[in-house]
């Protein structure tokens, strides 16, 4: 009967931790519904992705399975902002709020999963509450694009309960007698079946979470040092126990299996975007000087998380002296945690979690020349908590501390990290708010003076834009994005000879360094602009070498073969374009309207520039005045003048209340009325 209520107050004690946990996390990340769509990453995922903002449909999801967007192949992340999409539309506060019901997912699945390792509450609500709410973890939730953080660390926790519950079952085995037989006893034979089951579950909840981010193929490593402690199913890792620790390892070749895939598979992708730098930008011993010195920066920040920023600088080198001391810092906390392996297990595990769980992302292999970031902690993270914890739990059991002080100095910690974290909210508002605070808690800062400028230029502030493109520049001359964006700026002002100097300078740089395929089209784009459309061409096919699956390049491409009187090859530029996104509508309006009205007579396609554009007006739900105006030309082709009459009436009248001239539609309009179609010729002369 006793057990019975101790076992009542313990599952009592366990809900109300639970709860609580829950209602403050979502109350603490409440902010996020102000935020806006960030133009750094968001665009990619959402604000200016056009297969996503459609919703859930087959298009998408077949999209998602097979694309490289962004660098990466994670399907789960594109279909989760699909649904957000289709639940939402363009709410970017409830899109916001998304991240942070997935944080608080993953709160209680910590605890939860912590408490049925070690039957331990108070450590593990602590682990819990330092995950939840630490400062570090702020970018992770409030930013949009990071949603595969949370979600492939949703997946992994789930993942993790289920390899618990299946190494928890193995104890209902029979065990040998000395016959060599096994005597069973009621219930061994459902506990093992059960125990298979939640191992083939724990290998479909990592494979899940290897499909939202890649980052979670270290998770089989961390199930190995959970057999260590606290499932006790290797006795030690030294050398003696090594038959156990190599029969564990190779019981995980399921996950190695789906590690191996998803590290090919990531590559790939990289490899495809153009992301991976070379050894020659930036070489070895930088990378692993800067790999420790991040370890030990990251260490630091979790305990004294001040001046953080959505991007930190990756320094041309680093002093020996500071990589030194990060080393001997890092070997001195791994000998001390393997040398009390044996009294004090969970330093060990929580220190190696920490340790390999951020080796994919600790910059040894260089992606767009990497530096540390924040929301790489999300997981690892939790590997110091856990030594945190449950180290001052053996701590307060051996000394015999009063619970009391400690309570209220955890308490004091907690909402420390609470304070910080609804601080640090506030700048995750917009552009604006994020880039100016990472500009004044970073020294040499030149991609958030790029990514300020861009946010000033959005808001017609060319002067200030200027200011900040020149200031990247001059932190860092070889980064071709800050002459590209000058180029832009001057060209805007009117500054042609200064625009060109900018574009020969960012296409030196790029000869240097040709397989950034998002930097050649960029500076296409600067290039048309300015009227060099030949050079503008030749950027663009460089971009396509290693980001063929771009439809906005092939778009783009499109519009200036157009422009060069190459309309036959510009037809098939922008049907490359809608293969690779079928619900682009620019691409959709304009090859509608090179069928429809190309005054050369072997491109014009009456019945498919009518299905292109009923398309792209479903899409734009019939409000788009340059949408309809295409359709009417399309409805003329095919000779239904009177179905064009209204198209270009309904298309007036929407430019009109939009401020827009309307001249060309109106003659176009007296067109349709006496029975003619509409001709152009496309052809710009360049410079």
């Amino acid at each position: 009967m006793r057990m019975v209520q101790m076992r009542k107050a313990s599952t009592l004690r366990l809900r109300v931790v639970v709860v609580l946990l829950a209602l403050v996390t979502l109350a603490a990340f409440l902010p996020v519904f102000h935020n806006g769509f960030l133009r750094y990453d968001d665009s990619t995922y959402v604000r200016n992705n056009r297969v996503v903002l459609n919703g859930i449909t087959w298009d998408g999801i077949n999209w998602a399975f097979t694309t490289f967007r962004g660098g990466f192949w994670h399907p789960l992340t594109w279909l989760s902002h699909m649904l957000d999409c289709e639940l939402f539309g363009l709410n970017s506060g409830a899109q916001h709020y998304v991240n942070v019901l997935f944080h608080t997912a993953n709160t209680i699945l910590l605890l939860l999963l912590l408490y049925r390792l070690t039957g331990a509450l108070w450590p593990s609500a602590l682990v819990a509450a330092l995950f939840a709410w630490h400062p570090l973890h702020v970018e992770s939730v409030a930013w949009l694009a990071e949603r595969k953080d949370v979600l492939s660390t949703f997946f992994g926790i789930l993942a993790l309960l289920a390899y618990t519950r299946y190494a928890q079952a193995q104890c209902l085995k029979p065990q040998p007698t000395n016959s060599g037989r096994g005597m069973a006893r009621p219930g061994q034979g459902y506990g093992v079946y059960r125990g298979a089951l939640y191992f083939w579950l724990a290998v479909i909840f990592f494979a899940l979470g290897l499909m939202a981010k890649p980052m979670l193929v270290t998770l089989p490593f961390v199930m190995w040092l959970l057999d260590f402690w606290p499932l006790r199913r290797i006795p030690d890792l030294s050398i003696s126990s090594f038959p156990a620790g190599r029969r564990l390892l190779f019981e995980k070749w399921p996950f190695l299996l789906f590690s191996g895939i998803a590290s090919v598979v990531a590559a790939v992708a990289e490899r495809n975007a153009g992301m991976i730098v070379s050894l020659e930008q930036v070489p070895f011993s930088l990378r692993l000087g800067n790999a420790l010195v991040s370890y030990a920066g990251y260490l630091w920040q979790t305990i004294w998380p001040a001046r953080l920023s959505v991007m930190y600088p990756l320094p041309p080198q680093l002093p020996w002296s500071e990589v030194t001391a990060a080393a001997a810092f890092l070997m001195v906390i791994t000998w001390f945690a393997w040398h009390m392996r044996g009294r004090c297990p969970y330093l060990l595990v929580g220190w190696l979690w920490f340790l390999g769980a951020l080796v994919p992302v600790i910059g040894l292999v260089q992606l767009n020349v990497q530096s540390p970031g924040d929301h790489f902690t999300y997981f690892p993270l939790i590997g110091i908590f856990v030594a945190v914890a449950f180290g001052m739990k053996d701590l307060i059991g051996q000394l015999r501390i009063n619970m009391i002080p400690v309570a209220v100095i955890a308490s004091f910690v907690l909402g420390a990290c609470l304070a910080v974290t609804e601080h640090q909210l506030s700048y995750w508002r917009n552009d604006e708010t994020l880039f100016s605070h990472a500009v004044a808690v970073t020294d040499d800062n030149a991609g958030t003076r790029l990514n300020l400028g861009l946010e000033f230029a959005a808001n017609g502030r060319l002067t200030e834009a200027l200011e900040q493109f020149q200031e990247a520049a001059l932190i860092s001359p070889s980064n071709a994005l800050a002459h590209i964006f000058l180029g832009k700026s001057f060209a805007e002002m009117g500054k042609t000879s200064e625009a060109l100097v900018e574009c020969q300078k960012a296409r030196t740089v790029l000869n240097l360094s040709s397989q950034q395929p998002q930097l050649h089209y960029d500076l296409g784009l600067v290039l048309v602009q300015l009227g060099r459309f030949d050079e503008a061409l030749e950027q663009y096919h460089q971009a396509a070498q290693f980001a063929s699956d771009n439809p906005d390049l092939y778009y783009e491409m499109g519009k200036l073969l157009l422009m060069q009187g190459r309309d036959d090859i510009a037809v098939d530029k922008l049907r490359e374009s809608l293969r690779l996104d079928p619900y682009n509508v620019p691409a959709l309006g304009l090859l509608a309207q090179i069928l429809a009205s190309d005054d050369q007579p072997q491109i014009r396609n009456g019945p498919e520039a009518r299905a292109l554009a009923e398309k792209a007006n479903t899409l734009t739900d019939g409000r788009q005045p340059y949408v309809l105006d295409t359709l009417a030309m399309a409805y003329a082709e095919t000779g239904h003048f009177q179905e064009a009459q209204q198209a270009e009436q309904r298309a007036i009248q929407l430019a009109l209340n939009a401020g827009l001239e309307t001249d060309d539609m109106s003659r176009r309009l007296t067109l349709y009325q006496s029975g003619q179609p509409f001709r152009v010729n496309y052809r710009i002369n360049d410079h």
